[in-house]
């Protein structure tokens, strides 16, 4: 993740403390760094889903699959997620809503100290659930919308998918829930880019991501879909704009672009001609969060318990936690693919390679690479720098 309100506004959010560290953070914002054993952990809980939407990384569908971890099943992974002292736990899907247990998993989540947030599409959020999300202590909501209206229900494939999602964020504005907008980048939305921050505005919404498409799942199909790099580099400095507007307004929001590490390189190399100054420190901020961290400071779990570098990688499995535990998985020094990604710089082929910015980047998203070109190590496609901006 890039926090571009953190390198352009010096806006501290939560989050800060998972990308640089409680030193970096801010007073109050360190509570959740964890001592760099687990890496914050996203549980894909359930595949069922009421939508279909057409990127879903994880091919969600409306069945429930036999073979999903029940709740004494979760609940001893919870246990080991938090004697791992993993930072977070994101409940994701799938629909998360329609586990008839989320609340009770949730709240055992939380009891053992784990900062707990939800991923939903929003539109099963009712006044009833909204209460419950509150009471049992979700740190934060991630809802689902990928433009305005019908634009947003042409990728969830459900007339009405919009006006049911912006209810469920306004049930949980109304209790005080912290929100959080997310958005998947394509060439069929990304002019919604400015309709999504006047939401956030008009609405009181604290949190925005937009995400670069990843190819994986049924977004693998949606290569020919994606922005050019041209567009993706426009579509950065829109998104730079509107943040910078918005705190100049007084209404800051933490605004993140997300699954594309060049975007900090592209911020860094821009203020490096506007502003040297604030330049050297995004440089630092920049480092210090070491690019895409897959398989390092982020890990998932799928609703079958299968173990993944990151959410992307549902085609590979590391271990399944009904046999082994998450942390044992995990601290495998034999696991060829998560040692790979470790120590990816040795590995990296093409512009990847040769990038002087390397350090800021760590290669970005492998799973674009191998989708494009059969080679996890090869270069990202969705770099949009020029051969003039990576030092080549």
């Amino acid at each position: 993740m890039i926090s571009i309100s953190r390198l352009l506004c010096d806006t501290i959010s939560p989050g800060d403390s998972l990308r640089y560290g409680p030193h970096m953070a801010g007073p109050g914002h360190g509570g959740h760094a964890g001592n760099g054993n687990g890496p914050v952990v996203v549980w894909n809980c359930t595949r069922r889903c009421n939508l279909r939407c057409i990127h879903c990384y994880a091919s969600a569908t409306d069945k429930k699959n036999a073979a999903e971890l029940d709740t004494a099943q979760g609940k001893k992974l919870i246990r080991d997620l938090a004697d791992f002292k993993v930072p977070a736990i994101l409940l994701s899907g799938g629909e998360p809503l329609l586990r008839e247990d989320i609340f009770e998993l949730a709240g055992f989540a939380a009891g053992k100290g784990l900062r707990v947030a939800l991923s939903t599409n929003g539109t099963l959020i009712d006044t009833e659930k909204a209460r419950r999300i509150k009471d049992v202590g979700f740190a934060e909501v991630g809802i689902s919308l990928d433009g305005i209206g019908v634009a947003n229900d042409r990728f969830r494939r459900a007339r009405g998918a919009y006006r049911a999602a912006l209810q469920g964020i306004r049930n949980c504005l109304a209790l005080g829930i912290r929100v959080s907008l997310r958005l998947t980048i394509t060439r069929f939305n990304h002019g919604q880019v400015p309709f999504i921050f006047g939401l956030a505005e008009e609405e009181g919404i604290d949190r925005l991501c937009f995400y670069h498409l990843a190819y994986s799942g049924r977004g693998g199909s949606m290569q020919e879909e994606d922005v050019t790099h041209d567009q993706a580099r426009s579509i950065v400095d829109e998104i730079c704009r509107n943040t910078v507007d918005l705190h100049r307004r007084g209404m800051s929001k933490e605004v993140l672009t997300v699954g594309n590490h060049a975007d900090g390189v592209y911020l860094y190399l821009k203020l490096l001609k506007e502003d040297p100054g604030r330049a050297a420190t995004v440089m630092e901020l920049l480092k210090t969060n070491g690019g895409n961290n897959s398989g390092i400071r982020i890990g998932c779990i799928d609703d079958i318990g299968e173990v993944h570098p990151d959410q992307f990688w549902m085609h590979y499995s590391l271990g399944n936690v009904t046999r082994r535990k998450f942390s044992e998985i995990w601290k495998d020094p034999s696991e060829q693919l998560l040692a790979g990604l470790r120590e990816r710089k040795k590995l990296l082929k093409g512009r990847c390679s040769r990038c002087s910015y390397l350090d800021l980047c760590n290669g970005s998203l492998r799973v674009r690479a191998e989708a494009v070109h059969g080679d996890i190590w090869a270069e990202d496609p969705a770099c949009y720098l020029t051969e003039a901006e990576i030092g080549s």
